[in-house]
């Protein structure tokens, strides 16, 4: 059995407030469980602090955080991960390779004096940095595959394939910006091949349709674009992401509602990511019959 928790859905920066209490606040952080039991988690933004001290709780000694790139919102919790600071747990750490920095040079522009006062050669856990692979690997059971995005900056999006079902991780994407979806060859667009028939897609979807054309080429999808997206790509199962940090929880309604509209009403309409969510991989990803578009 193959577990997904979502610890932060956020995007840009962390939002808290009467107006977020249902979706939540934290910025991207992903936990995924694999059937056999390795510890595979999604980006580290804010909502990673709240993980680690499960995983602390736990005794959890090995984990693999898989980075979709190193903006701040997506890396500002490592520093605050518990299980970074015990000696006896290895942390694998994978994030976009880039032709000027390595991985750890660029992590410690963060950890490092004056912007944090542990720099991260001095964290005492066995912290292993990688390359995103872009061909695949194995963690523990599953096959892990990155692959370069369209966003700011070097950036990928990953594709875990565990127990007989796939999920993919995009929370920072934007196809649209210099392709037209609705006539798009997929294998121009960018990250469909990635995304290709996966149970489960996690998707950037911060701007709505109205919000989109003053924000182009910021590196994020709109409600249709996304939902364009998935259909070109034949994914089962959409789940909006990475909410932009000024749309309260009655807006976030908004989205969904409109994302299922473009989609069409079923059992296989899109979901909308908040904190806390948990879902086990086979039942999401299940193939259903949808209502046409």
């Amino acid at each position: 059995m193959t577990t997904v928790r979502v610890w932060g859905s956020r995007g840009s920066i962390a939002a808290s407030g009467a107006q977020t209490i249902r979706y939540g606040g934290n910025t991207s952080c992903v936990e995924l469980r694999t059937d056999d039991g390795s510890v595979i988690v999604l980006d580290a933004g804010t909502g990673m602090r709240e993980l680690g001290a499960q995983l602390a709780l736990e005794g959890v000694r090995e984990v693999h955080v898989l980075l979709s790139h190193l903006h701040l919102d997506h890396l500002q919790g490592l520093a605050f991960f518990a299980p970074l600071y015990d000696a006896d747990t290895t942390i694998h750490l994978y994030g976009p390779p880039s032709p000027l920095q390595s991985l750890s040079e660029r992590i410690s522009a963060y950890m490092s004096d004056p912007l944090f006062p542990v720099h991260l050669a001095h964290v005492p856990s066995d912290l292993q940095m990688h390359d995103a692979p872009y061909e695949s690997m194995a963690i523990g059971s599953a096959t892990v595959l990155a692959c370069p995005l369209a966003h700011r900056g070097p950036t990928v999006g990953w594709r875990i394939e565990d127990a007989g079902r796939s999920l993919v991780y995009m929370p920072d994407h934007e196809p649209a910006m210099v392709t037209r979806l609705e006539t798009a060859d997929p294998s121009w667009v960018s990250g469909a091949g990635l995304a290709h028939e996966a149970d489960v897609l996690l998707h950037d979807a911060q701007y709505t349709e109205e919000e989109y054309p003053s924000h182009r080429g910021w590196g994020h999808s709109s409600i249709a674009h996304v939902v364009q997206f998935a259909r070109l790509a034949a994914v089962r199962r959409l789940v909006l992401f990475h909410h932009d940090p000024s749309h309260s929880d009655a807006e976030l309604d908004w989205v969904h509602a409109r994302a299922v509209e473009l989609w069409g009403a079923g059992e296989d309409a899109p979901l909308i990511a908040h904190d806390g969510m948990a879902f086990e991989l086979a039942a999401l990803g299940a193939r259903r019959t949808a209502t046409p578009a």
